[in-house]
């Protein structure tokens, strides 16, 4: 009888066990990609992952499959930070400073295109990428109106550069640090110097 009182807990504890395993995994494999490129052999992230082959596998049956699941991963962070950021309280600039900020501290967790990662093959990552880029782009359209960002400015153009910034430098010490100043600087020249809208320039299209 105490063993099936006890059965529910003790799937409850493996479902978890699970859980973290696939998680442990995810982490290990973006730095992993990072590191070595889509190529990195199976069991290198296994053993960063502090886990056996067979569970990688079990989790991710194929490389394609894993790489999939680290790209939607990445959107998944890149989708949550566009909209914290777009929540924010006060001016559209400092919206953008999150979002760079934020982008910046997940910097080992991204795997994405442009940092030579796998290329989006499925519809609900590509919803992801795209609700991301709608959620950036009406911070910009925000602040275009207000007259305090540069009608010029694309959303496209805080994409990359975000993700410019996610991407460390190997022989640049700190590179936290060093991506902030950058993002400080970028930030400045972003700002509508005039303070009024700009009723001459047509925006500029991603």
């Amino acid at each position: 009888m105490s063993g099936k009182r006890d059965e529910p807990g003790r799937r409850r504890e493996l479902r978890r066990d699970a859980v973290d395993n696939r998680d442990r995994v995810l982490e290990a494999a973006a730095v992993a990609v990072r590191r070595e490129g889509t190529a990195v052999p199976m069991a290198t992230i296994a053993a960063d992952a502090g886990v056996g082959v067979g569970t990688v596998y079990r989790h991710f049956p194929s490389r394609d499959a894993l790489l999939s699941a680290l790209t939607h991963r990445s959107f998944q962070l890149v989708l949550e930070t566009a909209r914290r950021a777009a929540a924010l309280d006060g001016p559209p600039i400092e919206g953008i400073r999150f979002f760079l900020e934020r982008t910046i501290a997940h910097g080992t967790d991204l795997v994405l295109p442009m940092h030579g990662g796998p290329v989006i093959n499925d519809q609900a990552t590509v919803a992801l990428r795209d609700e991301a880029h709608r959620t950036l782009g009406s911070i910009l359209e925000r602040g275009k109106g207000d007259g305090s960002i540069r009608i010029e400015v694309t959303r496209a153009d805080i994409v990359t550069f975000g993700a410019l910034l996610a991407q460390g430098l190997p022989h640049v010490p700190d590179w936290k640090s060093t991506a902030r100043r950058h993002a400080d600087i970028y930030l400045a020249g972003l700002l509508n110097r005039t303070g009024q809208p700009d009723q001459t320039a047509e925006p500029a299209t991603d």
